[in-house]
This record gives C-alpha cells, sequence and structure tokens, in this order.
C-alpha cells in the first residue's frame, strides 16, 4: 500500500485539543510546501485522565478518518495520545509513516548543569511505558522531578495563558522545583509551549526549556524523505482543521497562533 501514496497528499496531525498547534506551527516552519489536516478531539479532551485503551480507540478512530482524507503521514501531536497509542497504531496501520512525541528526557539530560531536571506532563504521560524506558535509558544521572500540571490543559483550551491565575498556578508548579536546583524544564504535553511566555517570565533567565516539536517536524522531514513523499516546492499547500467536539478553543487559538490562512471543516 504505501507505493498508493504521493508527495502532493497531506499531513494529518491530532492532539486531544489545541495543544497539536505548537507541533504544526513547527512542520509549517521547516515544510512550508506541505498541506496539513488537523484534528483537534475536542469531544474527548482532556486526554491526560483518560484510560490507556481509550486514549488508543480515539487515536485509532481518528487515524483512519485522517487516512480516509488522503493523508500520507499521520503526527501524533499529543504526548499523553503518542504514550498510550503509537506503537498500536504503528501496528495497526503498518504501511503508513506515523510520527509521535516523546518527552525530551535525553535532551534535558544533556542540558542540565545542576543535575536536576523539571518535567511537565500530564499524568497519563508519566504512568506510561515509553515515559518509564525513556527515564530508565536517560534519566540515570539525573533527578528528574514530575508534576501532572492537573488542569493546565483546561486552561490553555479556555484561552487563559497569561491569566493571572494561570501564572499562580504554574509558579506553584515551578517553585518547588527551582528550590531543589531545577535548571532545566521539559514541556512533555503539546500544550505547555503555549503558555511558555508565562514559564519564561517565571523561571530564571539562564534557565533551558525544551520544547519537542521542532524535532518532530524534523523527524517527518526524514521520514517524508526517504519515501520520497516531500512535496514539490512548488506544491501550493492547503490548511485546514476540524474538531471533533466543540470548536471554540480551535477557532480562538488559530486566530491567535497560526500564521497564514486556514479553514474550518
Amino acid at each position: 500500500m504505501a507505493n498508493t501514496y504521493h508527495s502532493e497528499q497531506t499531513i494529518g496531525v491530532f492532539d486531544s485539543g489545541i495543544g497539536g498547534l505548537t507541533v504544526a506551527n513547527a512542520i509549517l516552519d521547516l515544510l512550508p510546501a506541505e498541506s496539513i489536516l488537523y484534528y483537534a478531539d475536542t469531544a474527548h479532551l482532556p486526554y491526560g485522565r483518560k484510560s490507556p485503551d481509550e486514549i488508543r480507540s480515539y487515536s485509532h478512530h481518528i487515524t483512519g478518518y485522517l487516512l480516509d482524507r488522503d493523508c500520507k503521514a499521520i503526527v501524533v501531536a499529543c504526548n499523553t495520545a503518542s504514550a498510550a497509542a503509537l506503537d498500536y497504531l504503528r501496528n495497526s496501520f503498518p504501511e503508513v509513516i506515523i510520527v509521535g512525541m516523546e518527552p525530551a528526557v535525553k535532551p534535558a539530560a544533556q542540558a542540565t548543569r545542576s543535575g536536576v531536571v523539571g518535567v511537565l506532563a500530564t499524568a497519563g504521560t508519566f504512568r506510561s511505558e515509553r515515559y518509564a524506558q525513556l527515564m530508565e535509558r536517560y534519566a540515570g544521572n539525573i533527578r528528574v522531578l514530575q508534576n501532572p500540571c492537573t488542569g493546565l490543559v483546561e486552561k490553555i483550551e479556555a484561552g487563559l495563558t497569561e491569566d493571572p491565575d494561570t501564572m499562580s498556578f504554574l509558579n506553584g508548579i515551578l517553585q518547588p522545583m527551582f528550590s531543589a536546583g531545577a535548571d532545566t524544564f521539559v514541556l512533555g504535553c503539546t500544550h505547555y509551549p503555549l503558555v511558555r511566555k508565562a514559564l519564561e517570565q517565571l523561571v530564571p533567565a539562564d534557565s533551558v526549556i525544551i520544547d519537542p516539536a521542532p524535532a518532530v517536524a524534523r523527524q517527518l522531514y526524514h521520514r517524508l524523505q526517504a519515501r520520497q513523499l516531500l512535496a514539490p516546492s512548488d506544491h501550493p499547500p492547503q490548511y485546514r482543521f476540524h474538531a471533533s467536539g466543540p470548536e471554540a478553543s480551535l477557532h480562538r487559538a488559530l486566530t491567535y497562533y497560526w500564521p497564514t490562512e486556514f479553514s474550518i471543516v
């Protein structure tokens, strides 16, 4: 079936909500000729509190939806869905390029000077086997402080990224990490880069904040290149967005964060 794909087809991107827009933006920056169809599963938001079986079911349905609409590759732009469903999706759709997220524990371990790293992710990511394997592989010589940031996804979906209550909420998460010596912070949920401006106001100026979205875009580039599926440079891209449930947060986020024309389908 791999031979049925061609270079002018679309990149399918999905997340539980608007967080995957951070990844879609990274794809837009690196691969400006590629069309994108983005699926926000707002009907089931947030994923962090769902069971792995539920997330696998949602992810399978969404992947099928995107493939039915002429997508040549799928980007799971959600750490929680990647942790629960990435291997399952690759087994279910073996002919499809499927790229996912993982918390940037390895680059954080390389970047830290103090040996203490703060990881902000969801409960679903922290309890996953994929995260446990990353910790075992790369975190042996560092101290990792974890916080599931319960409620932050909902604040971001509501557009409260620079709200005083959100700032106070984030400060409450970060202060114990500062006190323990953390100098490097991993944004282990694709929603969390949407509060990066707030985080940068709260952390010391020499802190390192790691957003894995650019690395995901680079991985997609290499996978498409290997299959000779990169869109021609003169290909006119289209950017389409779909919400499975309420559209308000998606429309608001696109108006604020998406730099070019788009349509909601």
